[in-house]
């Protein structure tokens, strides 16, 4: 799975079919959703984003702020042939996938998005990122907090300039 491999990548050396090896992997990953979904692999509660904004605030005098919000590109060693083009940007020399994160101070990665295929710039992957999705329907955790004399009922993110 890390090096980007079919499944029947190594079904002779590990003798077992193609099959074998795709329910391997899918049981391996219902394994790793099982263990880590509870309290890594999930959205922010109301009790996580009242402690996650207290932190912010004590430490950084940031108040309301919900997380450090980024756009990186990493570099898709295997890409298909066939999809580097839609992959490639022109200031690198191999496609790179774009990643959206946004981590808690204590490190704790509870966004994460992969931009999707064409322009990968940070307006288009936060355009489709679903991290406001909550935000727009009006699900997001309601936490106020006031700056300078005025009430705001959500929590921002701190961005470098897009």
């Amino acid at each position: 799975m890390a090096y980007g491999s079919t499944p029947d990548a190594f079904d002779e050396y590990l003798q077992m079919s193609e099959h074998t090896a795709r329910d391997a992997l899918f049981f391996f990953n219902m394994c790793i959703i099982e263990l880590y979904m509870p309290k890594y692999l999930r959205k922010p509660t109301l009790e996580d984003v009242v402690k996650i904004q207290q932190k912010h605030n004590n430490v950084h005098g940031f108040p309301g702020m919900l997380g450090s919000i980024d756009c990186m590109h990493w570099e898709w060693k295997n890409c298909p042939v066939s999809w580097q083009g839609q992959y490639g940007r022109g200031d690198k020399k191999y496609p790179t996938i774009m990643l959206e994160a946004v981590a808690s101070q204590d490190l704790w990665i509870w966004h994460a998005f992969y931009g999707m295929a064409g322009a990968n710039n940070d307006i288009n992957v936060l355009d489709n990122s679903p991290l406001f999705d909550d935000l727009l329907d009006d699900l997001a955790p309601v936490v106020p907090y006031v700056v300078n004399g005025v009430q705001y009922r959500n929590g921002y993110y701190l961005a470098d300039g897009i």
